[in-house]
């Protein structure tokens, strides 16, 4: 199967106005004919104005809704471009927008490539042993090894998007982190092919991540959970 060839990037993005239009430069040196698409999800600073000045496409959230959320509000934009394939990325600097085109060649022989992050610093000591735990978890649910299922850098073909992640069943999949967490488990139950490309673990200054441990460790645990027993 060929590469996609028209692509979307989108950008779910709370309270990023330090690193977004970093970000959204990275995208356009990596795939210049890449369309951008930022999901402000509810920021309370300038995180829409520099959207509004940066990206192709820009959806507001009038309130933080969560991650998931604002996926789903950029996926379905990205499904009206009638595009060939989506990547995903993280508006906090955590992802290197330089791999993007790697992650699109690896849809040559994949419906799913995830950009995998090694759990080593800079990663804090306690997203190490998060990540570990959910990816062991996925792995063990899915019957696949998966080394990193909290990626949220991500391609995936338009087919994907469509019937699976924005499929009938999406938005009770839940608003936040665990959201992607079910993406994945969905994509491998339906027999979609994974692939995974190594992309640095980078924690860069000025990021702040919104992943709150105890509150959506909880919550990406019960998605998995729910994915045990849906195989059982």
């Amino acid at each position: 199967m060929s590469v996609p060839r028209g692509s979307v990037c989108v950008i779910p993005a709370f309270n990023a106005a330090p690193t977004l239009a970093g970000v959204v430069a990275g995208v356009r040196v990596a795939v210049p004919d890449m369309r951008v698409i930022v999901v402000d999800d509810g920021s309370c600073d300038a995180t829409r104005e520099i959207a509004t000045g940066s990206a192709d496409v820009v959806i507001a959230l009038p309130q933080n809704r969560g991650k998931g959320a604002a996926l789903r509000a950029g996926l379905r934009r990205a499904m009206e471009l009638a595009c060939e394939a989506v990547v995903t990325l993280d508006a906090d600097g955590q992802h290197d927008p330089a791999a993007v085109p790697r992650l699109l060649r690896a849809l040559g022989h994949a419906d799913v490539v995830i950009g995998a992050r090694r759990a080593a610093p800079p990663m804090p000591w306690g997203r190490r042993v998060s990540n570990r735990l959910a990816s062991s978890a996925v792995s063990a649910c899915t019957g696949r090894g998966i080394p990193d299922s909290q990626s949220g850098f991500r391609a995936l073909r338009a087919g994907v998007v469509s019937g699976i992640a924005l499929g009938p069943d999406a938005e009770s999949w839940g608003d936040g982190y665990e959201y992607e967490t079910a993406v994945l488990i969905h994509a491998v139950r339906r027999g979609c092919r994974l692939a995974f490309v190594p992309v640095p673990t980078m924690y860069p200054g000025g990021a702040v991540s919104h992943f709150r441990g105890v509150r959506d460790t909880a919550r990406v645990a019960r998605s998995i959970a729910r994915g045990f027993l849906h195989s059982a």
